[in-house]
């Protein structure tokens, strides 16, 4: 619709009112093609002769905006209230604390300390006898396939005062399935490296049990012949603090234990006998010797106490 020069533009019409306030229906003044004020046809769209001055509108008041009342900044939620709780004295960090202690987690997340080198045991006063079942210790026992290595290590391990594992060469180097390279096939370069890596994974785990307080106990069948890849390795991945003992019975009893054997822990005579030749090797080494011939698990167990007992007083040079 086309509206008068210098007429207000109409408000918008809500629902539920009549005209807008100053807005008259009386502007749609009658012109030549309507005469007698007739009201124009809906949809005619006409223009008046001549200027034509607006209705007279009333003066509207400005209002002013409502006043906003000041919004006050909101405060922090109270903190909630407890009863006190007694605060303990100051002690070490979470981090620090000691192994086989706790610390204020209770999620999980505990930190651990990270394995070092293993160093020499503490040695007591001449006064006192030391007590290796109370004492956090890495011992590792040698001995050819049959001289009840296992056995012994695992009941040694069941029977102490602190908490203790046992490290098997053998499981570890039995993680490998594929590609698992049997000694009994043929001694070769692939399987003395899966040997060496099972040896240095077994002294990785050493350390890291020894720093957080438990004890191992580690057997392998390693020669006095080939201390770079036996011994001696032992000692690099562990520590210097590594008590070694060997278990050597009798050839007959080797043998025995032996046939007992199944899968490829099971050797033929012929091997097990030039293995336990070669450990004879270990008479005149320093190393401390328990000859289990007559002694059952719980009484070896008992000698290893007492040996080491002894290597903790005097720890052997090697």
């Amino acid at each position: 619709m086309q509206h008068a020069v210098g007429s207000p533009l109409p408000p918008p019409h809500q629902p539920g009112h009549g005209p807008a306030a100053g807005w008259s229906s009386a502007a749609h003044l009658p012109g030549p093609h309507q005469p007698g004020g007739t009201p124009p046809p809906p949809g005619f769209v006409g223009a008046p002769s001549g200027p034509v001055p607006p209705a007279p509108q009333p003066p509207v008041p400005p209002v002013p905006p409502a006043p906003q009342p000041p919004v006050p900044p909101v405060p922090p939620p109270p903190a909630p209230q407890h009863a006190p709780v007694p605060q303990a004295p100051p002690g070490p960090s979470h981090a620090s604390h000691p192994p086989g202690s706790s610390g204020t987690e209770v999620t999980g997340h505990l930190p651990l300390p990270p394995g070092g080198p293993v160093p020499m045991p503490s040695v007591p006063p001449a006064a006192t006898a030391p007590d290796p079942g109370a004492t956090t210790l890495a011992v590792l026992l040698i001995g050819p396939a049959g001289a009840g290595k296992t056995s012994v290590a695992k009941f040694w391990a069941d029977h102490r005062r602190v908490p203790t594992a046992h490290i098997s060469l053998d499981d570890v180097r039995e993680w490998v399935r594929s590609g698992f390279a049997d000694p009994q096939s043929g001694w070769n370069d692939h399987s003395e490296a899966q040997y060496r890596l099972a040896r240095r994974t077994c002294g990785f785990a050493a350390r890291n049990f020894l720093a957080n307080g438990i004890s191992c106990i580690l057997d392998d069948a390693i020669f006095p012949d080939r201390p770079a890849v036996g011994l001696g390795g032992w000692k690099r991945h562990v520590g210097p603090g590594l008590l070694p003992v060997v278990l050597l019975p009798g050839l007959e009893v080797v043998l025995e234990r032996n046939a007992q054997r199944s899968g490829n822990r099971r050797l033929t005579d012929e091997e097990v006998a030039r293995i336990h030749g070669r450990m004879a090797g270990w008479y005149g080494s320093g190393l401390p010797i328990i000859d289990n011939t007559a002694l059952d698990v719980p009484s070896t167990a008992q000698v290893l106490d007492e040996v080491l007992a002894r290597a903790i007083a005097s720890p052997p040079k090697w």
